[in-house]
């Protein structure tokens, strides 16, 4: 591309008044490189910042394939932008190397429509088993033609899928060791192991892929600090992360987006077998929000990890004297608690205490001795308890005395995702769990979950990470959910030691109206719930499933007798009327 042919499209872009894109088809004498799709590479960003630049409020970009090279490790970024639609109709972005896709930050009433958005290369490679050891520890495994060379495996984690369904075999594993015997070949030694587990030699496996010379950030789509942003019938093939992750937002809405394995049909480049998974993490993931987003006739299927997550952060109470508490932030910098802030207040046993107000925030010195001890016994993931050890420290004035053990928690009652909606989704065939929410005031409602490899729909702070929060006033309503792996619908609460925790936690829960199908018992469990709602809800091929025995341990449901509908540690539980 030359510099001739920019200043053309520029002259075109101040005539027009919109953002002029360069068609399907490279400049003549152009070829694409080998194994590559075709499209001219292109400066995007260069051309809607002229745009911008001249005040135009609706960017239309022409329908095409188009190259994109990042600037900065973004193939485009939106920042401080304000009342303006990109409309990307039929418009594919084919990111060059594996990081951040589009970048929109500090931005309000912003809308992006049409876009597709994939990967060329792949951030992800994929290839067959040929030999397993005995005690199932080592896999050999050959990598399929039209995928990454072996010196493009990154050693994060590893997911296997049975090669006839072609869905997920089992769960993700860890790597100990990753060797690249030729370029055509993995050798993986995995951190943990049984001769009992399911894979078998022919399956296929899927791990990440970096080819980012620049350097790479995460997630296809990150959206930051911004309000009302739209994002309408985008399509995501691929990321090295996240689909779409928005933090610290305030009414970001999803209509009709999409995530999916690209059919070989209408792939980038020729593949000896088409390719096995979408995303290497999450769908769609909503962290700390001001008022919560909504999905709506979305769909996300064959990812490495959740469907959806709404939460928060949790920061560790280390200790508590009156009305002053000590607190290891999550955050790397500061802590997103502020004055006049309501925080939840979380014991270390899941007792949820009544909201405090914040009237003062000092900082303090870093973790003592004695804490970093406390936090090295927890059953806590192992890069949370890494971060802990060298927090930064802050004492947190509230409006009244608490009573609070350390491992205790708290977060920002007005920032985790409240008055979100799930509504006429699509979501399944992904590693983890399909609906995962942290969050209250939303409704779940006429989705259709199918063979999420853990629940379907789950609602439960989860402290092994820090993410909050609990959940009030929440209703799951009129869904479907067939073949999932784990309990159906489980709405629970925990805190960091392993007892369940009490009613009050959650409360104003409505589960009703959901047809459960192929899924294990119990179907539905609600645990530590005050006013909770239950009835019109049908079950269908239930008796020949359990939930995984793990499952069963932590409910306290070894050797019990598994019911369809199942609630521990709730008050004030009304069933309604069975529908016909």
């Amino acid at each position: 591309m030359n510099r001739n042919l920019f200043s053309r499209l520029a002259a075109i872009v101040s005539s027009l008044a919109i953002t002029v894109i360069i068609s399907d088809h490279a400049q003549a004498g152009d070829s694409p490189p080998p194994n590559t799709s075709s499209g001219a590479v292109i400066d995007l960003q260069a051309l809607v910042d002229a745009a911008l630049a001249k005040g135009e409020k609706t960017i239309v970009v022409p329908p095409g394939r188009h190259r994109v090279a990042p600037r900065n490790r973004e193939c485009l970024s939106l920042r401080g932008v304000k009342d303006v639609r990109i409309l990307c109709d039929g418009v594919e972005m084919i990111c060059t190397e594996t990081t951040r896709a589009l970048t929109i930050a500090n931005c309000e009433n912003v809308t992006v429509r049409g876009l597709s958005i994939d990967y060329d290369p792949l951030p992800f490679t994929q290839g067959r088993i040929v030999a397993i050891s005995a005690d199932k520890s080592v896999h050999d495994i050959e990598l399929t033609d039209g995928y990454g060379s072996a010196d493009t495996a990154n050693k994060f984690k590893y997911e296997i899928f049975n090669s006839e369904t072609r869905t997920y075999r089992c769960g993700e594993y860890g790597i100990k060791t990753l060797e690249r015997p030729d370029s055509k070949h993995l050798r993986i030694t995995r951190i943990n192991s049984s001769a009992k587990d399911p894979e078998q030699v022919g399956d296929i496996i899927a791990i990440g892929s970096d080819s980012a010379p620049g350097g790479s950030i995460p997630h296809a789509v990150y959206v930051s600090e911004s309000k009302k942003v739209r994002l309408e019938d985008i399509s995501v093939y691929a990321s090295n992360c996240f689909a779409f992750l928005e933090d610290n937002c305030d009414a970001t809405t999803y209509l009709r987006c999409r995530i999916d394995r690209r059919p070989p049909a209408d792939d980038l480049v020729p593949r000896a077998e088409a390719r096995i998974r979408s995303l290497n993490a999450d769908a769609f993931h909503c962290i700390c929000a001001a008022q919560g987003p909504e999905y709506l006739e979305c769909s996300a299927r064959f990812m490495a990890d959740d469907c959806i997550n709404i939460c928060s952060d949790y920061h560790l109470i280390t200790s508590s004297a009156g009305p002053v508490v000590r607190v290891l932030s999550k955050h790397r910098n500061g802590i997103n608690v502020r004055i006049g802030d309501s925080v939840e207040l979380l014991a270390y046993n899941g007792r949820r205490l009544p909201d405090a107000k914040v009237t003062s925030i000092e900082p303090d010195t870093g973790a003592t001795e004695a804490e970093r001890q406390f936090i090295s016994k927890q059953g806590m993931d192992a890069g949370t308890k890494e971060h802990l050890m060298r927090a930064s420290a802050f004492r947190i004035t509230l409006d009244r005395t608490v009573e609070l053990p350390i491992g205790s928690a708290l977060c920002p009652s007005s920032r985790k995702g409240n008055g979100f909606v799930v509504r006429k989704c699509d979501f399944g065939f992904n590693r983890s769990r399909g609906i995962l929410v942290k969050a209250g005031d939303g409704i779940i409602e006429g989705n259709v979950l199918t063979g999420n490899v853990m629940s379907a729909i789950m609602v439960a702070p989860e402290w092994w990470w820090l993410e909050s929060g609990c959940s009030d006033h929440l209703k799951i309503v009129n869904n479907t959910i067939r073949n999932c792996g784990d309990i159906a619908i489980a709405v629970f609460a925990f805190g960091g030691s392993p007892g369940i925790a009490p009613a009050g936690t959650h409360s104003n829960i409505l589960v009703s109206g959901n047809a459960i199908s192929d899924s294990p018992l119990p179907n539905i469990l609600v645990t530590s719930t005050s006013g909770l709602e239950l009835g019109r809800n049908t079950s269908q091929s239930f008796d020949s499933k359990t939930a995984p025995e793990w499952t069963r341990y932590r409910f306290g449901l070894i050797d019990k007798q598994l019911k369809p509908v199942m609630t521990i540690r709730c008050d004030n539980v009304r069933g309604l009327e069975a529908g016909p």
